[in-house]
């Protein structure tokens, strides 16, 4: 298989930004151009690499493809950065995706203990911890805080700690929505506040206590601080992770529902087994944050 750097560049680039069209703005090439580059590279490997779909999607074949683009291109760019070839060069760029309330408590100060000398900037990708290894897993992304065990071939599973989350509401909500403490008929009635729709952990969290499905009146707050904050202002009971909690100007805002019950979400960090310093470094930071900041690994 006889492929350029350029080629696997614009592979990466379409898959990144969705479109032909949006590639060729990133790259600063003509549409054409990026066209051409894709249909080289098919034939090259003589498969389908891409579905012409909006968003552009990699194929079977087209996704072991842009796990090459991945590695050779952060490669050159590592390469590049050592021998000072140009400016643009000079930082290693590194895609990762992380759970939103790890970005919101202990993760952006891991990031920013990476040593300088190594001169990179992040591509952070946000999702539930749950969903952060399907960007990891399809190669959008260099490493991933998730808690998904299961490993990638060609990549490397650290675990990392477990957070833990209270089930936490303002003082005035839980005096008036669970008297008798946090019973069966309370869950299944009290407002509840969730992080968007794919955060399963609230609902999950009911079927553990009361062993059966229910559907609270919900609301959706999508940003960790105001996820938090909504709770403690009244509009419901959420599970609050302990590290948001513990740093609230007025930790007494909240009260736990339960204070001998909390759930542990265990989390782990894949990154791809590449001869990367920055990517190294990145995991050594990680991995020491997580040491001081998450309960252990169980």
């Amino acid at each position: 298989m006889d492929v350029t750097l350029e080629q696997l560049r614009t592979l990466a680039a379409v898959v990144d930004e969705g479109t032909f069209d949006a590639a060729s703005i990133a790259l600063g090439v003509t549409p054409s151009a990026v066209s051409q580059r894709i249909k080289a590279l098919e034939v090259a490997c003589g498969r389908v690499l891409l579905t012409r779909s909006k968003p552009v999607r990699p194929t079977p074949p087209g996704q072991a493809v842009l796990r090459l683009a991945r590695s050779t291109t952060h490669l050159a760019q590592d390469t590049a950065r050592e021998i000072g070839i140009d400016a643009q060069a000079g930082y290693a760029r590194l895609p990762i995706a992380v759970n939103a309330d790890s970005i919101a408590t202990w993760f952006l100060p891991a990031l920013a203990r990476l040593p300088a000398r190594h001169r990179t900037v992040f591509d952070i990708h946000i999702d539930d911890q749950d969903r952060t290894f399907e960007l990891f897993s399809s190669e959008s992304v260099l490493a991933a805080v998730t808690s998904i065990a299961r490993p990638v071939p060609g990549c490397t599973v650290t675990p990392l700690g477990s957070m833990r989350y209270f089930p936490c509401a303002a003082p005035d909500f839980a005096a008036a929505h669970f008297p008798g403490g946090m019973t069966s008929a309370h869950l299944a009635r009290a407002p509840l506040v969730v992080f968007n729709r794919k955060d399963t952990l609230q609902h999950r969290f009911i079927r553990e206590v009361t062993g059966a499905e229910a559907n609270p009146p919900t609301h959706y707050l999508p940003a960790s601080a105001d996820f938090v904050r909504g709770i403690a202002l009244g509009l419901g009971w959420g599970l609050v992770p302990e590290l948001q909690w513990r740093a609230l100007s007025d930790p007494g805002a909240l009260v736990a529902l339960d204070p001998d019950r909390s759930v542990d979400v265990p989390l782990l960090w894949q990154a791809w087994s590449l001869d990367s310093a920055p990517l190294r470094a990145l995991s050594a930071v990680v991995t020491q944050a997580a040491a001081r900041d998450l309960h252990p690994p169980t």
